[in-house]
């Protein structure tokens, strides 16, 4: 058997990378052109957050895989992980997940969670050989924008000052801590930022940050043409509330969907997509009461065993892909 190695991913390797990911993803979904899956949308990009933290696997010189990890503060997440056909069942995706597993004790990171199929035993049997177990469905749910001419009350990070983005980032920081202890979403809202694939929406209440939402949008980013995707949104709460203080989380979480539609009519997209934990259950029924429709359906996989901040209670989208 030829040798594994792992290291990391080269900028220069990312279109290559991404055609064994359309490739490998699209032939397991017995797609008729495995090229053709998930259209224009850009998941090499996340190598600009964490480049010491993308890694390549490489078979006598050739590259035949990848992996892509990311650090939200004390909370990690990987993927997509993605290994060329011709390589199946060689060992090259042990390799990478040894390599993964590493980097985040390395991180001390205290959660990791991803999105996977949950139609796959195959996949659920691999990941749970390196302690992850399978828990609440995620779905991810897509709305038609509403073409009614509103203005945004929330604050788009691209349009204020250097000196009111540090201010903005540390506020989102001490909002996400609420959610998670040591959950931290700066380094998506920068890379958003830096590498123009949409803005991060923030949403003010008598001087207290009440909710912000990091949104992709358009061709060449996670989002896809038309489609304006939230990243990462997320409301004040905490696991101490009263009745009154959830009351509110429900009501700002509402509000801030709204401006994420409102953006997506403002930047021409025609669709909206947000992803939920369905153990959110406060959340995901907000959503689909608000007429999205759930157009994937996939399974959160932890290590350790452990909720996080998948809770009834937590107003948070996100879909660990």
């Amino acid at each position: 058997m030829n040798q594994i190695n792992i290291r990391l991913l080269k900028e220069q390797e990312l279109s290559e990378a991404d055609q064994i990911f359309r490739l490998a993803f699209g032939t397991f979904l017995g797609l008729p052109d495995p090229m053709t899956f998930y259209g224009d949308t850009n998941y090499m990009q996340r190598w600009y957050a964490y480049p010491n933290a993308a890694l390549a696997a490489e078979i006598d010189g050739q590259l035949v895989g990848s992996n892509f990890l990311s650090k939200w503060g004390s909370f990690g997440g990987f993927g997509p992980l993605s290994v060329h056909p011709n390589f199946w069942n060689q060992g090259v995706g042990q390799k990478l997940m040894s390599a993964t597993m590493e980097c985040f004790r390395n991180w001390q990171t205290q959660q990791i969670c991803f999105f996977t199929f949950s139609r796959s035993p195959q996949h659920l049997y691999f990941y749970q050989k390196f302690g992850f177990m399978p828990r609440f469905l995620t779905a991810i749910c897509t709305k038609s924008v509403s073409q009614k001419q509103q203005q945004l009350q929330s604050i788009r990070y691209s349009q204020i000052s250097a000196k009111q983005q540090k201010e903005y980032l540390q506020a989102s920081q001490e909002l996400t801590n609420n959610i998670y202890s040591g959950l931290d979403l700066q380094s998506e809202i920068l890379v958003v930022a830096n590498q123009r694939l949409g803005d991060t929406l923030f949403l003010w209440e008598n001087g207290n940050l009440e909710g912000f939402a990091i949104c992709h949008y358009g061709a060449d980013t996670e989002a896809g043409s038309n489609n304006c995707y939230i990243k990462f949104g997320a409301v004040n709460s905490g696991k101490k509330r009263s009745d009154i203080t959830q009351f509110c989380s429900s009501e700002s979480f509402g509000k801030l969907l709204n401006e994420c539609e409102i953006f997506s009519n403002i930047i021409g997209m025609s669709k909206l997509i947000a992803g939920v934990n369905t153990s959110r259950q406060q959340a995901y029924l907000q959503i689909l009461n608000r007429g999205f429709k759930i157009d994937i359906l996939g399974v959160a996989m932890h290590n350790p065993n452990e909720a996080a901040y998948n809770n009834y209670d937590i107003y948070v989208i996100d879909d660990y892909r």
